[in-house]
């Protein structure tokens, strides 16, 4: 067997960068490179909440051969489920498959496409984004008047998104609804792509990372069973894991998510939140769930006794899957693992390899402990 060498980097506890090396035996190398390419497929398929499809395709395709059973939900929820050795616990782990977006709300005589938010989208980062429309992903723009052509006053304001449309070039409405249609979906027009230091940058990161370690997670075999659950509409409240929590009723649950970092340029740190680079991030709470104390410790206990960096959610805002799986029916001890991205719910995010692999490396040992 040849062992080859790889790299990735990661931040130490003063924020500079590192940079490490290991041996990779081909095997693992491999498994190594289809990983970066499947995060890169998710990347960038579209699936924004409640148009789930293309992305679940590429799970189910990716996963068929690994578990025992695979099916989709009335709601599109993907439940897929390995046996194991012994009953017990029952254990879930989730991941959602959608992302913030758009729907097209109405089509103008001029071919303009009105459309509102799914999901949570800060306005400001809307005018001039390249969108894909439909089914047939029809190439748009958010269009804004130039400054030549803008008051001055008007010019510092942040454009609301009632006032935006989306130009796909139509010459009128008859032309527009060729293409496209109202209660069309659309998405961001983002290409994922490798960046220096380990990181990797695309959008819907925020939750397809998290579909992707639990993917590879379930390449492996574990001694009881595990359902793997990607579930569909988080970002709109949550509703797929409030469905597939009462159809697996688990006895624990770990979420596995992406989460807002926030080591950027800012005039003043007011948020203390996860930085790329330093490691999973635990939860202790958020807006939606107080996680299990148990489970806490043990993820803990389980990166200290393994050498794996980790950090804490800060600040408590957001919600996750956990807020309805920890109380489903007669409730369910869950927790949240998270890898940190940059400028989530946003074109494009950035986040790092390293964080990716230790994540998956804490699940899976942890996974391992329980009892």
């Amino acid at each position: 067997m040849v062992s080859v060498p790889y790299g990735c980097c990661a931040m130490d506890n003063r924020g500079f960068s590192r940079h490490y090396f290991f041996l990779l035996d081909n095997e693992s190398l491999f498994r190594r490179i289809t990983e970066i390419m499947f995060i890169e497929k998710l990347s960038n398929a579209f699936g924004v909440s409640g148009n789930e499809d293309e992305v679940r395709t590429l799970i189910e395709d990716e996963i068929k051969d690994s578990v025992d059973s695979i099916e989709t939900d009335s709601i599109g929820n993907l439940i897929t489920y390995k046996s194991g050795k012994k009953k017990q616990p029952k254990v879930m782990l989730a991941a959602h498959m959608d992302e913030v977006g758009f729907m097209i709300t109405n089509i103008e005589k001029d071919g303009w496409l009105k459309f509102n938010t799914v999901g949570g989208i800060d306005q400001r980062v809307l005018p001039s984004k390249v969108v894909m429309v439909g089914d047939k992903k029809i190439r748009g723009v958010i269009g804004i008047p130039p400054p030549h052509l803008t008051k001055k006053s008007e010019r510092d304001k942040v454009i609301k998104i009632e006032d935006l449309r989306i130009d796909i070039g139509a010459k009128n409405k008859e032309d527009a609804e060729k293409y496209v249609k109202t209660g069309d979906y659309a998405t961001f027009a983002t290409n994922f792509s490798r960046m220096e230091n380990g990181l990797i940058k695309g959008k819907a990161f925020d939750d397809r990372i998290g579909c992707a370690i639990l993917t590879e997670l379930l390449k492996d075999t574990y001694p009881f069973a595990l359902y793997g659950v990607f579930t569909v509409q988080e970002e709109v409240g949550l509703r797929g894991a409030t469905v597939a929590a009462y159809r697996v009723e688990p006895e624990v649950a770990f979420v596995l998510e992406g989460t807002a970092a926030g080591d950027f340029p800012i005039k003043k740190d007011l948020s203390k939140a996860a930085h790329v680079g330093k490691g999973p991030v635990v939860t202790h709470m958020d807006r939606s769930v107080i996680c299990d104390k148990e489970l806490v410790s043990l993820l803990i206990n389980i990166a200290e006794k393994n050498g794996i960096p980790y950090q804490f959610k800060r600040p408590m805002i957001g919600g996750t899957d956990a807020g309805k799986i920890r109380t489903a029916k007669t409730g369910t001890k869950a927790a949240v693992l998270s890898v940190p991205s940059r400028y989530i719910h946003s074109p494009v995010s950035i986040a790092s390899l390293s964080d990716m692999e230790n994540t998956k490396r804490l699940i899976s040992l942890t996974l391992r402990s329980l009892k």
